[in-house]
């Protein structure tokens, strides 16, 4: 993962009204997230994501429309978003407010975060 000095990143994987400029960076009624797979030159909105609580964080599972999927984990511990499973390390970088850009193992997906400052170590 692509280190973000003091940023911590908590997606939001809700849908959520507002204002067009926002709709981009947010799930829409029907669950679908802007991705690009494999050897795809552009990005479309046709990935799918859940999520669930676990003990680390969040755990979202991108389904691709392949039938393929990848697994990510929300970390609490100011990382941000990292491969829950797999040899296979995330890239997370920041490309618009409220949206970050995952890469992993030749896979893109588009998800819309929180972008904040990581909490200040404790001395």
């Amino acid at each position: 993962m692509r280190a973000w000095p003091s940023l911590a990143l908590v997606l939001l994987l809700a849908a959520c009204g507002g204002a067009a400029e926002e709709k981009s960076a947010t799930l829409e009624d029907d669950g679908r997230i802007d991705c690009r797979v494999g050897a795809d030159t552009q990005f479309t909105r046709f990935c799918s994501i859940e999520r669930s609580r676990a003990e680390q964080g969040t755990l979202i599972t991108v389904r691709k429309p392949d039938g393929g999927f990848r697994r990510l984990l929300t970390t609490r511990d100011g990382r941000g978003v990292v491969a829950a499973d797999g040899a296979e390390e995330a890239e997370v970088t920041i490309i618009g407010d409220n949206l970050i850009e995952v890469a992993i193992a030749g896979d893109s997906f588009r998800l819309p975060a929180r972008i904040g400052r990581a909490p200040a170590a404790k001395q």
